[in-house]
């Protein structure tokens, strides 16, 4: 049996945040989308959560302009801890204080320009090193009763060291906004992803959504890879390319997942978590 070489553990998540929300302006004019709240903890927050249980204590934001309070959401606010300590306010304190668990650490990297997801994954080379990492875009706002599509993308990941899409079932014109996997009719096997292709042309009902594990092989390909689709350098043809070589294998997503980046989905994220936590109106 061949041994394989890279048996690195998945230790590192990178979360592209550089994206403008213009969906919902104007709240998102000064305030990043990804700290638009589901209830009382923001999207980006969920996603750190997800990257953590799966066993990630590296955490890369890549950021752009007006980002800067992702970082502040995450770092350290003794003034408002106090504040809260001085009326006695210990349980919102200490939720301030552990936004993330301890020996997690959090890099940020700034995008120079808009250019595509795959150019917002580009950036976190020098980060991300050789290692095998995870992506998680908090648009996607994923419920899971278990561990999460992280974790269990770095389980199907450690078991082959094989690139890993989070997939689930879309019907209809809705394919036309996502990544479609292309499977080979013999062997099941995935031979291509092809982006936001017209629903007549769609290869599968099989949607890559915002979960991956990826290994460090790709920063090469998205270096010389021309642009795509909006003239952008998009992460799903990195992919394509990878899968015609047999590198890349799916999971079907376990859980519910809501579409954030439009206002529909985010109200129904809303209202699932409301729902589940029993709020009343």
């Amino acid at each position: 049996m061949v041994k394989v070489k890279n048996m690195s553990k998945v230790t590192k998540a990178v979360f592209p945040v550089a994206g403008s929300g213009t969906r919902f302006l104007p709240a998102t004019k000064a305030m990043p989308k990804e700290l638009l709240p589901i209830i009382d903890k923001p999207l980006i927050q969920y996603a750190a959560e997800e990257a953590v249980k799966a066993g990630i204590d590296t955490l890369i934001f890549i950021t752009g302009r007006n980002k800067r309070a992702v970082e502040d959401h995450f770092d350290n606010n003794q003034e408002l801890e106090m504040a809260l300590r001085s009326k006695g306010k210990n349980k919102q304190a200490d939720m301030v204080r552990n936004i993330l668990p301890e020996g997690i650490e959090c890099l940020f990297v700034r995008q120079p320009a808009p250019l595509g997801l795959g150019h917002a994954v580009l950036c976190a080379k020098r980060a991300v090193g050789n290692d095998p990492f995870a992506v998680l875009l908090a648009d996607d706002f994923i419920v899971s009763e278990e561990k999460g599509v992280t974790s269990d993308l770095v389980s199907a990941f450690e078991k082959t060291r094989k690139i890993q899409l989070s997939i689930m079932d879309i019907f209809g014109s809705e394919i036309s906004n996502y990544g479609v996997v292309q499977f080979n009719s013999i062997n099941g096997n995935v031979e291509g992803l092809v982006e936001k292709p017209e629903e007549n042309a769609a290869p599968s009902n099989s949607a890559s959504i915002g979960r991956y594990v990826l290994t460090a092989e790709i920063f090469d390909i998205l270096e010389n890879q021309t642009v795509g689709k909006g003239g952008e350098i998009q992460l799903a043809d990195a992919i394509n390319f990878l899968a015609k070589e047999n590198k890349v294998e799916t999971v079907k997503l376990k859980g519910h997942r809501f579409d954030c980046g439009s206002v529909k989905g985010y109200l129904s994220g809303i209202n699932f978590v409301a729902n589940k936590l029993k709020i009343n109106n």
